[in-house]
């Protein structure tokens, strides 16, 4: 069937940049195509790289992504201070919603607005903790507000929340559970282009400041984290799951290569070595496997993560943060054994109704 039927080139041209120009028509597009009975992947495709710019940076081009106005309606809208930015974006952090995995994909709005109720009632936060959300079909999701082109600070993974998104995957994967291809390549066309923004190579390792003590890392400590990063390597959880884990080495290179970067054998693995407290470095030394903490001589200037619940590792002074402040991990408070890991309590699945705050 011919979409324009008799209609000429210019006439074709003018009515797609007319749609292109009218993002709530883009959305309900996308929502279309997440008709009941009949989910349908979203192609990502990653084997055509975006070309590197000339000033050599390696940028990925922006992927779909639905506008949360398509999930978020009256019902559950809560009144929210205004959204908090960074500098720029230096890492992702990757999470499951450890919710239940069969769902439609015309349920997804729905499901998402119930993780938001969960979120802006249950524990208080001031908006949804996601900066994106990915579902089974690789449907992208806006999550938190701000601006999905904009380092917006989030509420995913306590004491690592500046300088980073936070981009779910709906559903639960631990050890054996299948992580849907659609679902693996959407999560590496963000990472790739928000990443990209900042010039991040996504099989790099990130520096960032712990701003709170109940993370992996005690505050003010600086640590090398991958780029593209486990929930769990920055805080004592089993988030994202075992079989997502065991993803992220692909997802990385997917993202890379999205960037237009060149192929690289994968690094061996390394064991995560004991952090440790020092002041804060202006830089990792090259080849810093992630995961280790760095330090720099006493005097050299440092420069800590921006934002109001950001720590000045030089202060010594602890910043309250609060869930709402900061937002608190998408997982449970930090076991008293040390090292310990422990499961995330499931959030309001898609046939759970929202617990009232």
């Amino acid at each position: 069937m011919r979409v324009f039927p008799r209609a000429g080139r210019r006439t074709r041209i003018a009515v797609l940049a007319l749609l292109g120009c009218v993002p709530g028509l883009a959305a309900a597009l996308v929502v279309v195509l997440c008709a009941p009975g009949a989910d349908h992947s979203v192609a990502v495709h990653l084997a055509a790289p975006a070309p590197a710019s000339p000033e050599g940076r390696f940028r990925a081009p922006r992927p779909p992504i639905v506008p949360r106005s398509v999930w978020l309606d009256a019902t559950v809208r809560r009144t929210q201070p205004p959204p908090r930015y960074d500098d720029k974006v230096v890492a992702v952090f990757v999470h499951h919603t450890d919710s239940p995995n069969g769902y439609s994909c015309a349920q997804v709005p729905e499901i998402i607005r119930r993780l938001y109720s969960g979120q802006t009632g249950d524990r208080a936060w001031d908006d949804i903790g996601y900066n994106f959300l990915v579902d089974r079909c690789g449907t992208i999701y806006e999550g938190r507000a701000g601006g999905t082109e904009r380092a917006v600070v989030g509420a995913h993974t306590q004491g690592f929340n500046h300088r980073t998104a936070g981009i779910a995957a709906l559903g639960t994967f631990t050890a054996g559970v299948p992580v849907p291809r659609a679902m693996a390549d959407s999560i590496a066309a963000v990472a790739a282009w928000k990443l990209g923004l900042a010039d991040v190579d996504p099989r790099t390792s990130a520096r960032l400041v712990s701003s709170n003590g109940r993370s992996r890392y005690r505050l003010g400590t600086v640590v090398a984290l991958p780029a593209v990063a486990a929930h769990q390597d920055g805080y004592r959880t089993n988030c994202p799951g075992a079989a997502l884990i065991d993803r992220l080495p692909e997802i990385r290179e997917a993202a890379a290569r999205l960037q237009g970067r060149a192929p690289q054998a994968p690094p061996p693995t390394a064991a995560r070595p004991t952090a440790s407290t020092a002041p804060a470095p202006t830089a990792s030394p090259p080849g810093t496997a992630p995961g280790t903490a760095v330090a720099i001589p006493p005097g050299t200037a440092t420069a800590p993560p921006s934002g109001p619940a950001a720590v000045t590792p030089s202060g010594g002074a602890a910043v309250s943060e609060g869930p709402a402040a900061s937002g608190g991990p998408v997982g449970t408070p930090a076991p008293t054994a040390p090292g310990a890991l422990r499961k995330a309590p499931p959030l309001p699945g898609p046939l759970e109704a929202p617990r009232k705050p």
